[in-house]
């Protein structure tokens, strides 16, 4: 593990002083007033280099300026019915904090189908809640505690993950990318849930491929992981597919109460999507929105993460095959292309 120090956020502070000012204008919206804890964070995600870090954040700052990131909370998805569309199939929520003040993000993985709208609108969507996180979570967190709270656990729920799951490898590669170069080191423990055989065959293969710092954030828990997650959060933040003894299940849990912290009903969405149309009323008073989808510049996978993609599907096939599915990555069709 790299240890950051003084001198390196010294010589990054310098580096960043001298950047001009539209990209200063979008670093206040990714640092909040936390400049130092973020010059770490980029620090971390290129092992204390000093010129690759300046060099990933400074492509970051151009990045939301050229994609117009600053405005995307002002850009709704409309009308509700397509937004509760993509709600209901890209499983993301927030169903409440850790003891420490750690926003608890619950991620669907293996029912998450992606199949009611463009690979845009999901994408918009996942950057609208990062910025969200960034931008209100995080800071009203921070301001509760009296402390720099900058990162989120992620629980990830396997629950229905199928061969099917290489549809969407090219979305998920795209927002993974999205998330490596413009929001690192932003996770503090990824957990994963009820995961089937398939993802413990792919595990196996992929974990070797992993950087160590990533390495040390995966934990693989036992069933719903409901008992290990109560080590570190109270009940009432455990994703509705943690409150079961046994394995849990996103699909079967949607039973339109508020407990679902996917549903476009619960609390959190409802917040979001509020704050996006106010948002939204308030930047047309200074010039009209355009309608539909928002088309963000998708980044260059790193090859390390390429190669992962290439594992993942190559282990899916293997598996596929060892249980009569014939069907190649090639042969699918993935998000219409």
């Amino acid at each position: 593990m790299v240890f950051i120090n003084e001198d390196m956020i010294k010589q990054f502070q310098t580096l960043m002083d001298e950047i001009v000012e539209p990209l200063q204008k979008t670093f206040q919206n990714v640092h909040q007033g936390y400049r130092t804890e973020t010059l770490m964070r980029f620090l971390k995600a290129r092992d204390g280099s000093v010129s690759k870090a300046h060099k990933m954040l400074v492509e970051c700052l151009n990045w939301r300026i050229d994609n117009e990131i600053d405005q995307i909370l002002a850009k709704p998805i409309v009308p509700t019915d397509l937004y509760r569309g993509v709600r209901d199939t890209q499983f993301v929520g927030m169903s409440g904090y850790s003891r420490d003040g750690l926003p608890v993000v619950a991620v669907g993985v293996g029912l998450s189908t992606y199949d009611k709208a463009s690979i845009h609108y999901y994408i918009q969507s996942h950057i609208q809640m990062n910025e969200y996180r960034d931008r209100v979570i995080l800071p009203s967190a921070s301001k509760k505690f009296g402390r720099c709270i900058g990162t989120c656990i992620k629980v990830l729920d396997m629950t229905g993950l199928k061969l099917s799951a290489l549809n969407q490898i090219k979305l998920l590669t795209a927002i993974s990318t999205v998330d490596d170069l413009n929001y690192p080191e932003k996770t503090e423990t990824y957990y994963i849930v009820n995961a089937p055989y398939i993802f413990s065959a792919c595990w196996k293969v992929v974990r070797p491929l992993l950087q160590e710092r990533t390495k040390k954030k995966v934990q693989v828990l036992s069933g719903s992981g409901r008992d290990e997650l109560l080590k570190i959060m109270d009940y009432a933040s455990l994703p509705h597919f943690c409150k079961r003894e046994g394995s849990g299940s996103s699909k079967h849990s949607r039973n339109g109460t508020n407990d679902n912290c996917f549903s476009l009903d619960h609390p959190f969405h409802q917040q979001l999507y509020e704050y996006i149309k106010q948002q939204a009323v308030a930047s047309e008073a200074v010039a009209p929105s355009k309608e539909g989808s928002v088309h963000v510049t998708l980044p260059e996978p790193d090859p390390d993460d390429a190669k992962i993609a290439e594992t993942i599907e190559s282990e899916f096939q293997r598996i596929g095959e060892k249980n009569g599915i014939c069907q190649t990555f090639h042969e699918i069709k993935i998000n219409g292309d």
